[in-house]
């Protein structure tokens, strides 16, 4: 299937052609077609299968249909959970729209009100915010949302996770006269997205794409067991000064951040860092620097973990693992994108071994362990405790059956 075959404007496969996309992906080719048709969608995908496209094209195709008849406020609002997630659609809006006359804007936290205000002052076709910043426009009456045509949430989950669902609860009732929903999750299990498919869609048609081998990223995963944190560190530095184009360290606090940002330029490493409660052109120059190539490693803390598209990232580093297992896979989503080949190395010390036998449940993909030349531990890995639970607890449950 071509994009000329799903019926879609010629300024639009224009510009997806120059983007790159020659055919349709297989979240694209499901949504594009009813998103088209005017129904709701409730839809899941893996990280790097063309998500934003799927809801971006028939969104503005809607708009080229249906041409504004008056001056007014944004008909497609756009909600992400983060600000790196909201500007980086906000550029593939502007990219796809770049051969028509749709208006598209972005607001997030982290940036002077005026200049929102005067974002929200234009006839705006399409809008990206993120929640709370945009709430607070709501509650001062700078935003209005009566115009509001349909309502797209990109990462659901996340937004959930991040405790969004009230407010966006109360965006979607300022929005009340709208025509269409899309919901967008990397699982469409749990009772927050039930909550919300639920008090947002009408009747929604339910998408769950399984990508093609061409699309599926193709990570290759491993672990090197630590004794401590000087043997953590200096297997680190290994990886980072011989294996590597460039990478992304995940690290659980910014306190751990701090510290490790200090150890690797004391190592002669250059690094830049993302990281919560972060200015917002901080945050844009470090994710630029990164993405020229002038900087080899970021340390993210998992305010990154979601949404962040740097193409052809070499390795992702878990320096510590995440507190759940889908986080882990949310984080080595950076690399291996689109069908890219990548690599994901976790650093484990004892305390962290049981959250290997999570990862392997949840991804049903064996972990294994490796070896850093010299820098072999001196102790071995500790016995799967998380294994041994589950194995009694099935027991447990079938005795109780019984």
């Amino acid at each position: 299937m071509t994009f000329e075959e799903l019926e879609l404007d010629d300024s639009l496969c224009q510009a997806v052609t120059e983007m790159g996309f020659k055919n349709p992906t297989s979240i694209q080719s499901l949504v594009i077609p009813p998103a088209m048709d005017g129904k709701d969608i409730l839809a899941s995908a893996p990280t790097g299968t063309g998500k934003t496209a799927a809801f971006l094209l028939p969104a503005c195709q809607y708009l080229l249909d249906f041409p504004r008849r008056e001056p007014g406020s944004c008909r497609i609002l756009i909600l992400t959970p983060t600000r790196e997630l909201a500007i980086q659609v906000y550029e593939q809006a502007k990219v796809i729209t770049r051969y028509t006359e749709l208006v598209c804007g972005v607001i997030t936290g982290g940036i002077n009100y005026g200049t929102d205000r005067e974002i929200l002052s234009q006839n705006l076709d399409i809008l990206v915010a993120t929640p709370g910043r945009l709430f607070e426009h709501i509650e001062k009456e700078s935003a209005d949302c009566r115009n509001i045509e349909c309502l797209i949430l990109d990462e659901a989950d996340r937004m959930l996770d991040m405790g969004f669902g009230a407010i966006v609860g109360q965006i979607a009732s300022e929005a009340r006269w709208r025509k269409q929903n899309m919901l967008f999750s990397a699982t469409l299990e749990g009772p927050g997205v039930k909550f919300f498919s639920r008090d947002i869609l009408n009747d929604p048609v339910e998408v769950e794409a399984n990508p093609s081998r061409k699309e599926k990223a193709k990570t290759h995963q491993w672990y090197h067991l630590a004794d401590d944190m000087a043997h953590k560190q200096a297997m680190l530095v290994h990886i980072l000064k011989n294996d590597i184009t460039n990478a992304v360290v995940f690290v659980k606090t910014r306190e751990r951040l701090q510290a490790l940002k200090d150890f690797l330029m004391s190592e002669k490493i250059e690094v830049c860092w993302l990281q919560g409660e972060m200015p917002q052109d901080k945050r844009i120059a470090a994710l630029q620097r990164f993405k020229s190539g002038a900087v080899p490693v970021l340390l993210a803390t998992d305010v990154a973990a979601r949404g962040i598209d740097v193409p052809n990232v070499s390795h992702v580093i878990n320096f510590d693992m995440p507190r759940k297992a889908d986080i882990y896979v949310h984080r080595i989503g950076r690399t291996g994108r689109a069908g890219a080949k990548g690599t994901a190395i976790s650093l484990i010390e004892a305390h962290d071994f049981e959250m290997v036998g999570k990862v392997e449940r949840y991804t049903e993909e064996p972990l294994k362990a490796r070896f850093v030349k010299d820098l072999r531990p001196k102790h071995k890995a500790p016995k799967n405790t998380a294994k041994k639970k589950a194995k009694k607890k099935k027991a447990a449950t079938a005795k109780k059956k019984k």
